[in-house]
């Protein structure tokens, strides 16, 4: 395996590797000072994606693990797109697992998501409530701002966190290009705070992140320092603009089949399942050559439900799996 390769894919943690990443490139260097503190470890989110992570073979190709380490190299964001199943948020997680980046900030994508759903909250109503009770406005602004998963990854640490923009494609066609100036600069502002900045004491505040911690915010700017690792999906539901797209990674990635298949159910169920279950992958993978839309889930569900459903009658696995391995465009009838 090439040496420059930074991430592997091989499904075993290798946290030292990160300390191999050069420094970026002048275009991509960023000014802001790094806090202090590690970020929080994996979570359930990763750990139920991911499996027990047993010795395998690697989760992707050659190519893939090119573009993902040239997303790491070059400090861009990498667009990953393909089929329902194929992989894509998973990869978010396999990488802060497998470099020791710490818990993946997620941020799913719906219609109605704004660039500032991402970056913070200002909860001025509650700040009111709490000024009314107290017959007082607290000084502590930073009690009512929360910074969103986009803008807890841009805070300065030295170590790159992991961000998941999962589904850019369900936005609005407005989100893809606000993304791209907090995507180029690698900061942004917030109004409440520049606006206490030149007051004594108001210089530095510190407010809440997405991951639960406390940190301080200078001059109401947030900068920096090691540009996140950031994954945005797409199911290809649109096209997205070509400013975007000349600052992203495109990764395409296909549904799991051959050895990246068996590192998967080796994963979840252990080193040897893919051996064990090997009439279960043949019938999915025989199913898949029909053109239908088949998640890799349906497979794990096959599996799951046949060692414990028929157990006792080896003879009907293929008949049980058989009502879960179905295409998701099949009209019920």
């Amino acid at each position: 395996m090439d040496d420059w390769l930074i991430y592997r894919g091989v499904g075993a943690p290798d946290p030292d590797r990160i300390r191999r990443l050069p420094p970026p490139p002048p275009w991509r260097a960023f000014s802001g000072e790094p806090l202090p503190g590690a970020a929080p470890p994996i979570d359930s989110s990763s750990t139920r994606r991911l499996g027990a992570r047993v010795a395998a073979p690697p989760a992707q190709d050659a190519e893939a693990l090119e573009l993902i380490n040239a997303a790491l190299y070059l400090r861009r964001p990498l667009l990953v797109t393909g089929e329902p199943g194929s992989g894509k948020s998973t990869l978010a997680h396999s990488v802060a697992y497998e470099l020791g980046l710490g818990r993946v900030l997620q941020w799913p994508i719906v219609s109605r998501t704004e660039l500032k759903d991402g970056l913070y909250s200002y909860d001025a109503i509650g700040r009111l409530q709490d000024a009314q009770l107290a017959e007082r406005q607290s000084d502590d602004i930073g009690r009512y701002i929360r910074l969103g998963p986009l803008g807890t990854a841009l805070l300065p640490a030295e170590r790159p966190r992991v961000l998941l923009i999962d589904e850019l494609d369900k936005s609005d066609i407005d989100l893809p290009n606000d993304l791209l100036n907090v995507v180029e600069e690698g900061e942004f502002a917030l109004p409440e705070l520049e606006r206490m900045a030149d007051r004594p004491g108001h210089d530095e505040v510190r407010v809440l992140t997405d991951d639960g911690r406390r940190v301080p915010v200078r001059d109401g700017r947030v900068r920096c320092h090691a540009f996140p690792f950031v994954v945005m999906t797409s199911n290809g539901e649109r096209d997205f603009p070509a400013p975007l797209l000349r600052r992203c990674i495109h990764l395409h990635l296909d549904p799991p089949r051959d050895e990246r298949l068996a590192a998967m159910v080796q994963a979840h169920f252990g080193a040897g399942a893919d051996e064990l279950n090997l009439d279960l992958i043949g019938q999915f993978t025989r199913e898949d050559g029909d053109g239908e839309l088949r998640p890799t889930d349906q497979l794990l569900n096959a599996i799951f439900l046949t060692q414990h459903a028929v157990r006792e009658e080896p003879g009907r696995r293929e008949e049980i799996a058989e009502l879960l391995i179905r295409p998701l465009d099949t009209r019920q009838r």
